[in-house]
């Protein structure tokens, strides 16, 4: 091989390694740095196919001419696909460490076969696989070295109490709402957004919480059997909460026993004092459970707030919010249960309640252009998209939805959510590729639109929609689904 050959492989080798790394990490950040789930539950497994499989056998098989390949197909391609993804690849330290240990293992490769001039064609699994596993191997020792510090910290703490939330359905907003009342007497931190895993957990603890702290509140989520013991053991909390469980990821955990005996092992802290478990989960008593969702009584939920009663120890409770959504008061209810756990009094319940501010992302009443816009894209289960649909019958002008439906669901479920849709919309917008063949079949309204790149949603909504109508964005599943 000529100079410039041998210098034009160099390069291209190097940048098709780095391209080839770059769609892998992205992967694997979706799906929680696990391989099984990129490699056998990924929702468009086609990517793998044209992003990674097709140009990996082309640089072995195309010769000298992959250069042009490359620079006229690969990367155009993997540049056009990265721009169009709504979840992009978040530069984290992890995300850094892969890329760096990566490209450096594909240039001393690259000047070792140059130097000894041993290489017709440079290689490219070599360095993805070493820096796969180089990188496996640096995470768990960084993971263990963060999680004896985190646990270190909690441990400093002694008075602090570590409220746990669990269940299928409503973590966060359970979590924001008991947030909200108990912040109104004590020193309350939370885990922010959703950030609910062991990893996010322990850089929480470590970077964010605060040691003048009196109450840890945290969120626990599930993607397979051991994940919320493995959150249990280690935060070791003294108050658990066991929301609303159902069928929501039910392709990881196959049956709904599987799910309950998950979320439940939540009640293996051996710290636990105090455990309310909604009456979906178990009715099996124990000494230290408070059941909770069949108190809620009287309610009226509307476009402009909540109004609903609560049996409460002997009495019965009031209560008015802004939060839209019926749903919403059993997990409003279980906040105020821990509140008076916690020793809050029903005056300062209540005044807390009618303070709470709606979720964010969860039924969301925004007001734009004359419209009303109801931003429900963080709430994938069937209740409470459900209940998004009833508060949009309420209104008067046009209705029209924006989703792709239930995600990681079954068919029953969204036929059933597809039903509630037909007898309320005059516009049906269906996003991304997942469910449009079910709903395309099934839907009876005025104006279905399958809208499978959501770039082009503003623009649609802008020549669709006009002042008057209501607008329910119901689930936001990012465009890797």
């Amino acid at each position: 091989m000529q100079e410039y050959e041998i210098f034009l492989a160099f390069i291209t080798n190097t940048l098709f390694v780095l391209v080839l790394g770059w769609y892998f990490i992205t992967n694997l950040q979706w799906y929680d740095y696990r391989l099984s789930r990129v490699l056998l539950k990924h929702h468009k497994p086609q990517w793998h196919l044209i992003y990674f499989f097709i140009p990996f056998i082309a640089y072995y098989t195309t010769g000298r001419f992959f250069p042009i390949f490359f620079f006229f197909a690969i990367l155009p391609a993997i540049f056009l696909w990265h721009k169009k993804l709504d979840k992009k690849l978040v530069l984290t330290w992890r995300v850094k460490r892969f890329l760096i240990l990566l490209i450096s293992l594909a240039l001393f490769q690259n000047i070792l076969c140059t130097i000894k001039d041993a290489c017709e064609v440079y290689g490219v699994f070599m360095p993805l696989f070493v820096a796969y596993i180089g990188s496996f191997a640096i995470e768990k020792f960084l993971f263990e070295s963060f999680k004896k510090e985190a646990k270190a910290k909690l441990q400093s703490m002694q008075n602090l109490q570590i409220i746990a939330i669990t269940g299928s359905y409503g973590k966060t907003s359970i979590k924001n709402f008991v947030t909200e009342i108990l912040s109104k007497k004590y020193n309350v931190y939370a885990t922010p957004r959703s950030v609910n895993t062991l990893g996010g957990i322990i850089r929480d603890i470590n970077e964010s919480l605060p040691r003048s702290s009196e109450i840890y509140i945290c969120e626990a989520g599930a993607r397979e059997s051991g994940d919320i013991h493995e959150i249990t053991t280690f935060l070791e909390p003294q108050n658990v909460v066991v929301g609303k469980v159902g069928l929501a990821h039910v392709e990881y955990f196959k049956t709904l026993q599987n799910i309950i005996a998950t979320k439940l092992e939540i009640m293996k802290s051996p710290r636990l004092e105090r455990a309310f478990i909604h009456t979906s989960v178990t009715d099996e008593p124990h000494e230290k459970v408070t059941f909770f969702g069949d108190e809620i009584q009287n309610i009226d939920a509307r476009l402009d707030g909540t109004d609903f009663e609560m049996k409460l120890d002997d009495g019965v409770l009031s209560l008015h919010t802004d939060v839209l959504g019926s749903f919403q008061t059993m997990n409003i209810a279980v906040a105020v249960r821990i509140a008076k756990s916690f020793g809050m009094s029903n005056d300062e319940i209540l005044k807390a309640v009618r303070g709470l501010k709606p979720v964010e992302h969860r039924l969301q009443m925004i007001k734009a252009g004359g419209k009303l816009i109801i931003d429900d894209g963080y709430n994938g289960n069937i209740d409470g998209m459900l209940e998004g649909i009833r508060l949009c019958s309420l209104h008067d002008g046009r209705k029209v939805i924006v989703t792709p439906g239930l995600v990681e669901s079954s068919d029953e479920l969204n036929l059933k959510l597809i039903e509630a849709i037909n007898s309320v919309f005059e516009i049906v917008i269906v996003t991304g590729t997942l469910n449009a063949e079910l709903f395309n079949k099934n839907l009876r309204v005025k104006n279905k639109i399958m809208l499978h790149d959501k770039s082009k949603i503003e623009s649609l909504l802008a020549s669709q929609t006009k002042a008057g109508d209501i607008i329910l964005f119901a689930n936001d599943a990012p465009n890797f689904i």
